[in-house]
């Protein structure tokens, strides 16, 4: 079957592929919103990509979600709402910055039982891993989580990390939880952010500029450790 694709479709399919399950609202904010009819030509063209085996989908939510058509994600699967929750996480950053190099489900530790963080990204100049727990867990699993975090860090194979900046040292990404409810974790070498969602975490630093220097200035001194300026 011969046919042409515009910027628009690749770029769709492209970000239905890095996100595992994207529901139509939030194509439609990305891709639509400035067309006179968004919903209307949203439809439309997703309609035409699903013909075309370039994507597939599932009308068990409302509105519908799309899937790669690759991804061997059952379409009733509890899985979806685990994407679409990072999909969330990903769009309240845009509110305020576009994330960079944007990875779902990284595993940055390469091998079976490391750090599976269900997102990194650079946030307003700053690396991020986030662990979004949709479910409640009990704290000694929660510091299990925050202890393989640890045993990373000392590993050092987080220094060469493709997105690590050339021009100074290794950073380690701080890591967020994000959570309805805080647990008694810690971490003696990693920063641990807990909050309910990405909003509360710009109103955490939001007017703090002092706090943020006085971070600033003893974490540039540190190597390896996080500058945080969210504001």
């Amino acid at each position: 079957m011969s046919f042409r694709l515009s910027q628009r479709d690749k770029d769709i399919i492209a970000f239905i592929n890095q996100f595992r399950a994207v529901d139509r609202d939030s194509l439609v904010d990305t891709f639509f919103k400035q067309l006179r009819s968004p919903v209307n030509a949203c439809n439309s063209v997703m309609v035409r990509l699903y013909r075309l085996g370039l994507i597939e989908r599932t009308q068990q939510y409302s509105p519908t979600v799309y899937l790669p058509v690759d991804a061997n994600i059952k379409k009733n699967s509890q899985k979806i709402l685990h994407f679409l929750s990072i999909l969330d996480v990903y769009k309240q950053m845009c509110t305020y910055s576009t994330p960079k190099q944007v990875i779902v489900e990284d595993k940055p530790a390469r091998r079976k039982g490391g750090i599976e963080p269900d997102l990194f990204c650079i946030f307003k100049g700053s690396p991020f891993w986030i662990e979004i727990q949709r479910n409640q867990y009990s704290e000694q699993k929660m510091q299990e989580k925050i202890n393989l975090y640890e045993d990373f860090f000392f590993s050092d194979e987080w220094k060469s990390l493709h997105w690590q900046p050339e021009d100074r040292s290794p950073i380690f990404p701080s890591v967020i939880l994000i959570t309805p409810v805080r647990y008694a974790v810690s971490s003696d070498h990693i920063r641990i952010i807990q909050v309910a969602n990405i909003h509360e975490l710009m109103e955490k630093y939001k007017g703090a500029s002092k706090q943020t220097k006085e971070v600033s200035s003893r974490t540039t001194s540190s190597p390896g450790r996080i500058k945080i300026n969210l504001t």
